[in-house]
């Protein structure tokens, strides 16, 4: 039987909630951890410290890629510098131009804002892609409260 290389990931806990903040999925960290997935996810039910610096670095990635598509969605303001060189009587001089610029909104990022956040919308029609699936789930969810309080009277 191969020996545990627990002790050598625990030592590491710290560096695995950081590849987790920066976006990396649990083949890469098992990848430079040097182990199996497989042994990664054994690793993950046996050990929760693991599960939850795991958990807590996934987090922060998805908190930081929402606030990044709001932004996108919302539009926003930004300042570009550009340096230019210019030659004048044989001698280099540089400068700076700073413009301010306009992002305007993506009306891609807002549809995907509003399928994941407004499905039911506040007026019962919301944003989805498939509003009669959406409408069949809701159907399906009150007929299984139906189900459930008929048969615990």
């Amino acid at each position: 039987m191969a020996k545990s290389k627990w002790f050598q990931v625990k030592d590491k806990l710290g560096l695995i909630e950081k590849w987790c903040r920066d976006g990396l999925d649990d083949g890469q960290i098992a990848h430079n951890l040097r182990i199996s997935k497989s042994t990664l996810k054994t690793y993950k039910k046996a050990h929760p410290e693991l599960l939850a610096v795991m958990k807590r670095g996934k987090e922060y990635f998805i908190a930081e890629v929402e606030a990044a598509l709001i932004k996108r969605a919302l539009g926003f303001t930004y300042e570009e510098t550009k340096t230019y060189i210019k030659y004048c009587d044989g001698k280099e001089t540089r400068y700076q131009e700073t413009t301010k610029k306009y992002q305007v909104p993506d009306v891609g990022a807002c549809s995907i804002i509003l399928k994941n956040k407004d499905k039911a919308g506040n007026d019962g029609h919301g944003w989805s892609d498939n509003p009669i699936k959406l409408e069949l789930n809701k159907a399906l969810l009150e007929f299984k409260k139906d189900i459930e309080r008929k048969t615990h009277f």
